[in-house]
Order: structure tokens, then C-alpha cells, then sequence
């Protein structure tokens, strides 16, 4: 028997492979900020060899860590294989802001070090220290391709690299020996074989369904039930064209927004809905100012609609890397000018959504092409370039509630990125951290010069839908 390791891609995690081109790189991200006095030398500046042999120390709870792409020889199909050459100079990377290190310039080299494409003939993940920065702090921003990770797996590393109380000494990484990469022809025997199978796999799930073992016939029902309902309600159908939805370029700008999440859990509880009708409501709002007099578009023309993720996960598969969301299309009422009203139409529209198990229906869609491989992968990937059936990306990410640190130093903030692709120039991702909800926007260089007033509108709008609902900040 081989001692050789490889496993595969689903077909999820292999689409963000192939969704990837030129101007979009597919690594999702956060820019964290430490207190940085205990992250330095005694005789001054960062004590980045430390933070280096840390970090190696942790990567035995992450193995993904130490892993390359490679294919099989047939399909061509995306396999992990443990990376002889791994080197953790490669991968924690440290550079210094100019004088002064203010967060307007933080922002703007975040931006320009998100743009850069991961190397593909290395584990997919970059660390990047930046010192400098004002108030005695020191950022962390953080590449990881999306093909080894979603956004509820990536807060489970969080748990891998923070800790809940300030250490000061830790156990020196664990000796590591990459097991050998399998030959050619036993991934060419396995792939045959597993070619072979497939139909085998078929018919027992067909007889699975015919004997109705663990009641196989009410989920199929019920998954294409969903997705029947998704269908005929436009799941399919294009969104609206907009001045932030034309051909991106390779180059990024972000920004960050924080905002009290104990005072968002209590308008939501004021207006009988949820933290994430909250936010979708809250973006409604600041899409629509933002439209309206930054870009002077006319709302009475747009079906504005987002992309809302939805994790799978069920609590048996923290800590697993690798893709398990499925995804709500949400149409926002940006041109609702009450924001009470505008509330309730999102609370209406997430309730329908869930009555109709929209995101059981999208799941049923990925899981379709695990068996179609990547045909329609490489179609829906050719299709994201000439029309979507939505405006923006919003997701949100339920956060770590308590401190954590790196060694001795506290995690103050954490903001959050996604990758851009298409004719999608914006993004936002959302995750909590303590009691703060962090907005994180991204966003074409040229396309949106005035990402920050995006930023400034989503807080104005906030503001407005809590007054509204008589709660104080």
C-alpha cells in the first residue's frame, strides 16, 4: 500500500480556481490590527522572526497550510499534495508604512497587496505584518485563496492562530515530513476507477431512493421543490446595470466601517427581525444614497440585487477547511425612502426566502456539478464576465465574541475582504468581533474612486434606520 497523500477538490472549491483570470484573484482576507509593544524587540522595531516561528508552530492544526495544488492526469482535475519546498519566510511577510502610518494609508497599502495574484505553485495563503502604523499598533492582513476556505472555516482559524489569554513562550514547532506526492500512475489508476464507479454510485443512490432509506425521497423532494421555487421566482434572471457593475480591472481600494453590534441586535429585536435583516436593510439604505447623489442614477429603473452567502456547516464540521455555503439572491429596496418600510420589506423577503429554501435550492445547483464536472463550471464562469443575476456581494460572518491574542498582543479590530470578479467592482463582507460589527469593503481602483463615500453612506444609513426605531447608540 502507497504512503502517498493527494485529495481532491470538490467541485466548489474548484470553481473559484476557475473563476480566477487576470483581473480577479480569488483569495478572500482581513486586515486585523494588534496592540504592537508586545510584538517587538527589546532594542526596538518588530520582532518578526518570532512572530515566523510562531506561526510555524500552529500550522499542525492546519495542514492545508503546508499544501500545493497539483492535477490528475486525465481530467486534469485540482488535487492538494504536501509541498516539499514549504518555507514560512515565503508565506509571513513584512513590510513598514511610510511616516505618518494613519489608516487612510493603511488602507491604501492593504489595497495594493490584496491585488497581487497568489502563486499557484505554493500553498495558497500569504501573512503580511505591516508595521508603522499610528497609536502604537501593527496590522496583519491576511490572503487566503477560496478554494481552502469559506468564510465561517476561516473564523475557525482564527482559533488556530489567536488565543483566548496573552502567551509568552510556546512549544517550537513540531517536526513536519511531507508525505510523497502520488506517481501519475496511480492517480491515472484511481481516477479510471473512480470513473468506473460512478455509475455504480448512481444506482445505489437510486435504490436508496426507491427503498426511501433515511428518507431519501422527502430530501430530493425537497430539494427540487426549492429549486423549482428558485427558477420560477427569477433566480436566474439579470440584474440591473448599474455604474458600479461594469468590467473590473486589476487593481483594488479599500475601506473598513465599524459599528456596535449590541445596539444593531437591538434594532433588530425593536423591529421584530434579525441582525442580518439589519444589515441588508442598512445596505438597502446606503446603496440608495450612494446611487442617488454620489452617481445621480435614477432607483425608479434598477432591480438592485445581492448576493447574501449562507453557510452549510452544521457544528460537526468546525475546524474543516475547504467550501460549504450555499447563497441567497436578495432584491434590496433601495428606492424605498422610509427606512421603517425598507425593513420590512427586507424582513419579508429573507422570510419568503427561507420558506422557500432558497439556499437548499443553490446548494442543489453546486451539487449538481459534481457530477456534471466542470462543464458548466467553465460555462457559469465564462457567463459571470457578461451578465449576473445580482449587483454586489454582502455577506456576513458571525465573529469570535471574546479577546483574543497573537503571543501578548490583544486583537483590537477586524475588518474583512472579498475578491471582486466580473462586472462586480464592490464588495462587502461583514464579521463581528466582541461586541463590534465590521463592515469591510473592496472595490475596483478605477471603477470606484469614491469607495468612501459608500462607506460614509451605509454609516448615515444606520444611523437613520436606529433612530427610526427609537434605539440609542
Amino acid at each position: 500500500m502507497s504512503d502517498s497523500y493527494y485529495q481532491r477538490l470538490t467541485q466548489l472549491d474548484h470553481s473559484f480556481l476557475i473563476y480566477e483570470g487576470p483581473n480577479s484573484p480569488m483569495h478572500v482576507g482581513a486586515t486585523q490590527l494588534f496592540e504592537a509593544a508586545p510584538l517587538g524587540r527589546p532594542e526596538g522595531g518588530l520582532a518578526i522572526e518570532r512572530i515566523e516561528d510562531y506561526v510555524q508552530s500552529r500550522l499542525h492544526a492546519i495542514p492545508r497550510y503546508r499544501q500545493r495544488l497539483a492535477q490528475t492526469p486525465i481530467e486534469g482535475h485540482p488535487i492538494w499534495i504536501d509541498d516539499p519546498r514549504f518555507n514560512i519566510r515565503y508565506h509571513v511577510r513584512h513590510t513598514r508604512l511610510p511616516r505618518p502610518g494613519d489608516e487612510r494609508l493603511l488602507k491604501r497599502t492593504v489595497g495594493r497587496i490584496f491585488s497581487q495574484h497568489l502563486d499557484r505553485g505554493k500553498p495558497l495563503w500569504e501573512l503580511w505584518v505591516i508595521e508603522g502604523l499610528a497609536g502604537d499598533r501593527v496590522a496583519i492582513l491576511s490572503k487566503i485563496h477560496h478554494c481552502m476556505i469559506d468564510g465561517v472555516s476561516g473564523v475557525d482559524l482564527l482559533a488556530a492562530l489567536l488565543t483566548a489569554e496573552p502567551i509568552e513562550n510556546f512549544e517550537p514547532a513540531h517536526a513536519w515530513l511531507p508525505r510523497p506526492a502520488p506517481s501519475t500512475a496511480q492517480l491515472a489508476f484511481e481516477e479510471a476507477e473512480r470513473v468506473v464507479k460512478a455509475p455504480f454510485s448512481a444506482a445505489s443512490a437510486i435504490v436508496d431512493l426507491a427503498r426511501d432509506e433515511d428518507h431519501a425521497r422527502e430530501r430530493l423532494a425537497a430539494r427540487f421543490g426549492a429549486l423549482g421555487s428558485f427558477v420560477s421566482s427569477g433566480g436566474g434572471v439579470t440584474a440591473s446595470s448599474t455604474s458600479i457593475n461594469q468590467p473590473i480591472g486589476p487593481y483594488r481600494r479599500v475601506d473598513w466601517l465599524a459599528m456596535d453590534l449590541l445596539q444593531m441586535k437591538r434594532v433588530a429585536k425593536q423591529l421584530g427581525g434579525t441582525v442580518n435583516d439589519v444589515v441588508l436593510a442598512t445596505a438597502a439604505g446606503g446603496l440608495r444614497r450612494f446611487l442617488k447623489r454620489a452617481r445621480q442614477e435614477d432607483l425608479r429603473k434598477l432591480d438592485f440585487r445581492v448576493l447574501a452567502p449562507v453557510s452549510l456547516r452544521d457544528a460537526s464540521e468546525h475546524g474543516k477547511l475547504g467550501n460549504r455555503v450555499s447563497a441567497w439572491v436578495v432584491p434590496l429596496p433601495i428606492g424605498e425612502r422610509d427606512p421603517i418600510r425598507r425593513f420590512e420589506r427586507v424582513r419579508e423577503t429573507t422570510a419568503e426566502l427561507k420558506r422557500k429554501h432558497a439556499a437548499l435550492a443553490a446548494d442543489t445547483v453546486a451539487q449538481l456539478t459534481e457530477w456534471t464536472g466542470t462543464t458548466l463550471l467553465s460555462l457559469g464562469a465564462r457567463l459571470m464576465t457578461v451578465s449576473v443575476p445580482f449587483n454586489l456581494v454582502v455577506t456576513n460572518v458571525p465573529g469570535p465574541r471574546e479577546t483574543l491574542y497573537l503571543l501578548g498582543a490583544q486583537l483590537l479590530e477586524s475588518h474583512p475582504l472579498l475578491p471582486l470578479m466580473g462586472n462586480l467592482s464592490t464588495g462587502i463582507a461583514l464579521m463581528s468581533y466582541r461586541d463590534t460589527l465590521s463592515w469591510g469593503f473592496c472595490a475596483d481602483w478605477d471603477l470606484v474612486p469614491d469607495l468612501h463615500e459608500l462607506a460614509l453612506a451605509v454609516d448615515r444609513s444606520f444611523a437613520k434606520l436606529a433612530a427610526a426605531a427609537g434605539v440609542e447608540a
